[in-house]
């Protein structure tokens, strides 16, 4: 249709924004859907399609926020799309490029996992010859990740990396036409290839310790006369229902003005010169939904938070059956820096904030998970249904800021009263998102924790399918989608960290504390592994 044109050639210009962008496109496809039964062969009579390009979210991966995002703006510029949805093997995704003749396929992705399915999606069509561009975008990919890793899979066709939806319609286009592809894919392989060589030889930023120095060289807590503060209660505590009202004084309004590419700090993104205005009005249709979703309980919250015994041993964790501490439930395995740090600074490891069992000192550890994404599938479905991408993409966007404020209203709950090690902290809005307080909550797959097959531990711990109805997928993605997951930490000199690169000697060590073969802890922390 020429306004979806127009709409998109305003954004490609920089004279619109994205919120405007799709609910521009709300209120055209609306029309179009209303027209149709009137027009003669069911045609609206607008342009025509400049290609049609299929999207999917990978197999084991539940996030498609990004990937409707990119698919509205396209359609703005009259591309049809064939939307797979979320959790989509290869097999699915090249029988229906096939079937559909689509001109393009576009993979998303948000957890690393997803990173080593685009490898095999893309390893797939070169083994079939499937001559199709290939789109990748997404939180964790990148254009080093799409040089290294994916480009060398796929030799049929262009493979490009697309960072955001404004860049989605320009490089569609050069990958369609006849004239500009050459060059495109010229400009890609040139690129990509320096990206390579670069990576290849890089020098590493700092020089790697073996794991035993890195052991060696731990944290230095002085356990000596500390006494770890006792939870209220140890085993499971089951929160259903939880009222969304009282999660908004927790929202963290700016990675969700970042997930319409609306780059500000809240609330001073008002002011902006240049997207101030769209800012304002996103966040007032935001708090109108809001408002709606609180009123009619459209969503619903749930959490399961527990306390364990426990103790370190090295770098693991051991869980305890109970407080006698004779029989243990399980042990969670955590990895540690490996970097040579200047300055006398220690490698960090998750497990050094836990008492070892030499001390004979008796600790405690806490997990949690915690959703607001239940009925968030069903609404935004509802949605789509009505030819409403924008308030399908803003309830999921909701969703996710309200599972975030959860995590930081039930973190605050433990410090005050569930583990009670904090009860007179008193903290406002920007210290929580500052992290001002004692004690951190470090989640699975995120960087001082990177294996996200330890979410599986946690889970199983909680018991947290059953108590919150979230699960795991098989690249242990939580689903629903809006949901956190984590460990609570207690002690004063916790923080957080990243693990960095590791090499062979830790992978080794690891794969043996966990009873695995090395190629499958390969496997999982490919995106850190130094020598890959």
């Amino acid at each position: 249709m020429d306004g979806m044109n127009e709409v998109g050639n305003l954004f490609g210009s920089g004279k619109m924004f994205l919120p405007q962008v799709v609910k521009s496109a709300r209120v055209m496809k609306q029309a179009v859907a209303h027209l149709i039964p009137y027009i003669e062969d069911g045609k609206s009579g607008g342009a025509s399609s400049k290609g049609k390009i299929l999207m999917a979210t990978v197999r084991g991966d539940v996030h498609d926020i990004g990937k409707n995002i990119v698919g509205v703006v396209l359609q703005c510029n009259n591309y049809d799309i064939v939307d797979l949805g979320v959790m989509v093997p290869a097999e699915k995704i090249l029988k229906a490029a096939i079937e559909e003749d689509v001109d393009i396929i576009g993979l998303s992705g948000l957890i690393t996992p997803s990173l080593e399915e685009m490898v095999h999606v893309a390893s797939e069509m070169e083994r079939l010859g499937i001559e199709k561009p290939l789109l990748i975008g997404g939180a964790t990919t990148s254009k080093a990740h799409t040089a290294v890793k994916i480009s060398p899979c796929f030799g049929q066709d262009a493979v490009a990396y697309v960072p955001d939806a404004s860049k989605a319609v320009g490089i569609a286009s050069r990958l369609l036409s006849e004239e500009f592809k050459p060059t495109l894919r010229k400009e890609l392989d040139e690129e990509y290839e320096k990206i390579r060589i670069r990576n290849r030889n890089r020098s590493p930023k700092s020089n790697t310790l073996s794991y035993q120095e890195a052991a060696e060289n731990r944290q230095i807590i002085d356990w000596r006369g500390y006494v770890p503060p006792k939870p209220t209660f140890t085993g499971t505590k089951t929160l259903t229902d939880f009222p969304l009202k009282d999660l908004i004084p927790y929202i963290d309004w700016t990675p969700f003005f970042a997930a319409w590419e609306l780059a500000g700090k809240y609330p001073t993104i008002f002011e902006d010169d240049k997207i101030g205005e769209s800012a304002r009005h996103l966040y007032a249709d935001a708090q109108e939904m809001l408002g709606q979703i609180i009123d009619n309980n459209l969503l619903c919250a749930n959490a399961v938070v527990s306390f364990w015994p426990a103790n370190s041993d090295g770098d693991d964790i051991l869980v305890y059956t109970d407080e006698t501490r004779t029989g243990t439930k399980t042990k969670l395995h955590h990895l540690r820096q490996q970097m040579d740090k200047p300055n006398g600074q220690s490698n960090f490891c998750l497990s050094d904030y836990i008492a070892p069992i030499a001390t004979g000192i008796g600790d405690y550890l806490g997990g949690f998970v915690v959703t607001t994404g239940l009925g968030a599938e069903q609404l935004a479905a509802k949605y789509e249904k009505e030819k409403d991408d924008y308030s399908a993409i803003m309830v999921k966007a909701l969703a996710d800021r309200l599972a975030e404020a959860f995590a930081e209203k039930l973190h605050e709950l433990v410090r005050l009263d569930y583990w009670g090690y904090s009860a007179n902290e008193a903290l406002n809005g920007e210290d929580l998102i500052k992290e001002r307080y004692q004690g951190i909550r470090p989640a699975p797959g995120y960087p001082a924790c990177p294996d996200h097959t330890e979410k599986e531990t946690l889970f199983s711990l909680l018991n947290a399918t059953a108590e919150t109805k979230v699960s795991l997928t098989e690249h242990f993605a939580m689903t629903p989608a809006a949901s956190v997951s984590g460990f609570y930490f207690s002690h004063p000199e916790a923080r957080y960290f990243g693990i960095g690169k590791i090499d062979r000697d830790q992978v080794s060590a690891y794969a043996e504390r966990k009873g695995i073969p090395v190629e499958e802890v390969e496997r999982w922390l490919s995106p850190i592994l130094k020598y890959a």
